[in-house]
């Protein structure tokens, strides 16, 4: 190997163990845009809130709408880091508590993105996206939380995953669900696939 291949190496290296370090939780938000009711926004603000106060980075669509602004708005007033994975080209109806825009130009198949960016799923509400999401969470085997679902939507969900589905009534209890995925090493930081 050459010298400068050799220093390269080494360089590369330290610079990964310095990445590792600094690589932080990230949770994904996902739910209904313009279909989300009062109760369910006050739900993903709150969630957005706590995803904060953990020292978690909250991931949503990143548009101003619906659970993606609540969510992204109660992180925001909780001091913390918010990314969004917009659809368009732009940052036009970006939400204006999106700290990191993520400008795509992919549509809803941005969807992707925003399950495979995360360690952690939480969906609240329902919708044709929040469908798309769950559904490819399941499919990539991804940590995911179904936050106060209906009895038949958790069935349907239910009958297309392998393993039992993991459900909570209320934002401590996802919280406090994540913190114990973390200290049991089911969620890493170093490593966004970890399930």
């Amino acid at each position: 190997m050459a010298h400068w291949q050799e220093r390269n190496v080494k360089f590369s290296c330290k610079a990964e163990q310095g990445l590792a370090a600094m690589v932080k939780i990230i949770v994904g938000v996902m739910g209904p845009g313009e279909q989300a009711d009062s109760a369910l926004q006050a739900s993903a603000y709150r969630l957005g809130q706590a995803i904060a106060e953990a020292g978690w980075v909250l991931l949503t669509g990143g548009r101003n709408v619906g659970v993606m602004e609540s969510a992204s708005q109660g992180a925001r007033a909780s001091g913390g880091l918010t990314v969004g994975i917009l659809p368009g080209c732009s940052t036009v109806n970006m939400s204006s508590a999106v700290d990191i825009p993520i400008i795509t130009g992919l549509g809803d198949a941005r969807n992707a993105i925003n399950v495979l960016s995360s360690q952690v799923v939480v969906a609240l509400g329902l919708g044709p996206g929040t469908a798309s999401e769950i559904a490819l969470a399941l499919k990539a085997q991804k940590p995911l939380i179904l936050l106060q679902p209906d009895h038949p939507t958790l069935a349907f969900w239910q009958r297309l995953s392998a393993t039992p589905l993991t459900t909570a009534d209320t934002v401590d209890a996802v919280i406090a669900t994540i913190a114990q995925w973390v200290a049991g090493g089911t969620i890493s930081p170093n490593s966004p696939t970890s399930h």
